[in-house]
């Protein structure tokens, strides 16, 4: 033990000094690439927030928490450079719309990552998404000597279908990265198959970490009383999410309240028609974005969470609802959690989503009966104690050779 261990540090050496099965615990020096997570870090009321942004400032805090040293790359956003939240250093790079479209992809982004990756000077570093920064980043780890870890944050992110969709520059980067990575992480087993059979890759799955609310740890005495009955959704508008489906319920179901949480997605085309649209139905209530604080009385608040998306990867908002007993009525099932455990229903149009939450609605004895599935599923394999030890798991061991 070097004279520079803390005293934090002991103490996880002492707890882990009894752990087979991995690497011993030693103090690592880890990067998280996350461009679009300083609003998360700053506390989610501005900037992007939630899924991807949500999961890498959970896992940053926690690492430093454990005594690791944490550096964090984002975009700049007026904020001070190697600011520290929790003890994790945050360094940023150019801003989103720095430069000149057309050259701003060389420089600044590039230049300045390259800078900050360099400043960091991590010996793991892990970037979440597939994008273009994922070969940018490998080939920088690579040339460095460095080791690099990749999440996937999609389905779409395994799928050569999807990604032939991109432009060039993109899926050469992405794909080029995906493939000199060290190691691999994956949501679910099917996107560990995905990645086997699109890229010959192997990945480890480790579910996704979301941290309790107060309340949660009791299970639910009454279905939501509410008149009329509370349906949430939560998500940014875009095409992905598919908010037009939800509307097309709302308006099949006037008896029922459709609560939507969330913002759209800047000034295109989609996400101002299908404002526009929401606007008009009696029926459906646009809450805007909603504070981190405020987010679990709109859960409770619900008679289920109803997602409409064609293409997620592991949904943040799923968790959410089910740390607290919401059941789940949604047209993506991961892994097909939902359906196998009674976590809910699954259903594939309006119509089949609309009988489902009228379902829900039948028999609150049933509505009870799923509500605990989904808190005791949460508790058992989706809390940070029980998700973070696998990801410090991967560095350690890959910092260790194992």
């Amino acid at each position: 033990m070097t004279e520079r261990t803390t005293a934090t540090e002991s103490a996880w050496l002492e707890i882990d000094a009894a752990n087979s099965g991995t690497a011993p615990w030693r103090p690592l020096r880890i990067c998280f690439v996350a461009h679009s997570s300083y609003g998360e870090m700053a506390g989610g009321r501005t900037g992007e927030v939630g899924g991807i942004q949500r999961q890498q400032s959970l896992m940053a805090r926690w690492l430093a928490s454990r005594g690791h040293h944490v550096t964090m790359l984002t975009w700049d956003e007026g904020q001070e450079d190697g600011v520290t939240y929790d003890g994790v250093r945050v360094l940023k790079m150019c801003a989103r719309e720095a430069g000149i479209k057309g050259v701003r992809f060389f420089h600044p982004r590039w230049t300045s990552l390259r800078s900050a990756l360099k400043r960091a000077d991590a010996e793991v570093y892990y970037h979440n998404t597939s994008e273009y920064v994922t070969g940018q980043v490998a080939a920088w780890c690579r040339r460095a000597g460095r080791k690099f870890v990749f999440s996937v944050a999609n389905d779409w992110d395994c799928d050569p279908r999807v990604l032939s969709g991109r432009s060039w520059r993109e899926r050469v980067l992405y794909v080029y990265g995906l493939k000199n990575a060290s190691r691999i992480i994956s949501q679910t087993t099917k996107q560990q198959r995905l990645l086997r059979d699109a890229f010959g890759l192997d990945s480890t799955v480790i579910p996704m970490p979301c941290p309790p609310v107060p309340g949660s740890e009791s299970p639910r005495t009454e279905r939501p009383r509410h008149a009329p009955p509370r349906i949430l959704w939560v998500g940014r508008f875009v095409q992905a999410k598919r908010l037009e489906v939800l509307l097309d319920i709302a308006e099949r179901a006037p008896d029922l309240a459709f609560h939507v949480a969330g913002t759209h997605d800047g000034e295109d085309q989609y996400s101002l028609a299908v404002l526009a649209r929401a606007q008009r139905v009696p029926n459906v209530h646009l809450l805007g974005r909603v504070s981190r604080e405020d987010m679990p009385a709109q859960y409770r608040s619900a008679v289920c969470l109803c997602c409409t998306s064609g293409h997620e990867g592991f949904p943040n908002t799923f968790l959410e609802a089910w740390c607290q007993g919401v059941p789940l009525v949604s047209s993506f099932d991961p892994d097909h959690l939902t359906a196998r455990l009674g976590l809910g229903y699954v259903a594939h149009d309006a119509v089949q989503l609309t009988a489902a939450i009228r379902r829900l609605l039948e028999s609150e004895a049933e509505w009870l009966e799923i509500s605990e599935r989904c808190r005791q599923y949460y508790f058992e394999n989706h809390t940070p104690e029980k998700v973070m030890p696998m990801f410090e798991k991967v560095f350690l061991d890959l910092m260790a050779g194992v």
